[in-house]
């Protein structure tokens, strides 16, 4: 879970109070060039037993399936330096909306599309995520493409969609992240796509349907659990918390926050909440 935005160096005593809360690993974003020391970041990290994935910043100038082709070109560049950042960090997986195209947090409304462009869009998305793959598989980091919900992208929503996808790059080093969040949204049943997505998924994230901790909302993480074991799943999950307790009227719940008070009674609630339900339907096979 992304901590603060920017991520830097100042954020460090960080890795210990998330290692002390029950946490294996971190979640960051991928750093813009300049934001973090990467030697110096994966000697913190490793100075707390703590393993890292990243999370791609995508936009509409780098974008994977934009219709201008240098920004297009832009995307693919930038998924090399997505994977040669996670293997200086010693990350083993980068995700999210690898494919571009973002929606409201680009300030683009969802509009039409005709059915040659939408096969366009695909065309571009499959040659552009083949075109990464070779470079993740040689530095051993996989590249997991995340479904988000209709208000956030207008290519991927659904786990099937993704799937359909996966099926059209055939390649080992490109997978899915699943996060419950959008699944909430946008799948007919959170577990029937987990186990449509057997096989395919690179990076879990277990996010309640407002954002809050887990356990507080109406997500069922047993039955989620279950089908995670069901699939032999065993990498990584990740927690996302973002929906603060500031509920006046008016706030923005859409948008990132950053903390406005210790969370770390919270966080190692939902750190052992996930772990115990893990332990007590099947564990990690």
């Amino acid at each position: 879970m992304q901590h603060q935005r920017p991520f830097t160096e100042r954020e460090f005593p960080q890795f210990a109070r998330w290692k002390a809360a029950g946490f294996d690993f971190v979640e960051l974003l991928v750093p813009e060039p300049g934001e973090l020391d990467l030697a110096a970041t994966r000697r913190a990290l490793h100075a707390e037993g703590l393993g890292c994935v990243l999370a791609a910043r995508v936009n509409l100038d780098r974008n994977l399936t934009s219709d201008d082709a240098a920004k297009r070109e832009a995307g693919r560049d930038y998924l090399r330096t997505c994977v040669d950042v996670a293997h200086a960090l010693g990350a083993r997986t980068v995700g999210g909306p690898l494919y571009g195209n973002p929606l409201v947090f680009a300030g683009r409304a969802p509009h039409p599309v005709d059915e040659a462009l939408r096969q366009r869009r695909v065309d571009w998305c499959v040659e552009g995520l083949r075109t990464a793959a070779p470079h993740a598989q040689a530095a051993g980091v996989a590249l997991g493409v995340e479904p988000l919900n209709r208000f956030e992208t207008d290519i991927l929503n659904t786990t099937r969609q993704g799937v359909a996808l996966m099926e059209l790059i055939g390649h080992a080093s490109i997978g899915l992240v699943l996060d419950t969040f959008h699944m909430n949204m946008e799948d007919d049943s959170i577990v029937d796509a987990i186990f449509a997505a057997r096989g395919h998924v690179a990076h879990f994230q277990a996010n309640e349907n407002h954002r809050g901790y887990l356990g507080t909302g109406h997500i069922d993480w047993t039955a989620v659990v279950r089908a995670l074991a069901e699939i032999d799943y065993a990498g990584t999950i990740s927690l996302e918390p973002f929906r603060r307790t500031d509920e006046r009227i008016g706030i923005p719940f859409a948008q990132w926050k950053p903390p406005s008070k210790d969370e770390q009674a919270e966080l190692a609630s939902s750190c052992g909440y996930i772990k115990n339900l893990i332990a007590l339907n099947g564990g990690r096979r």
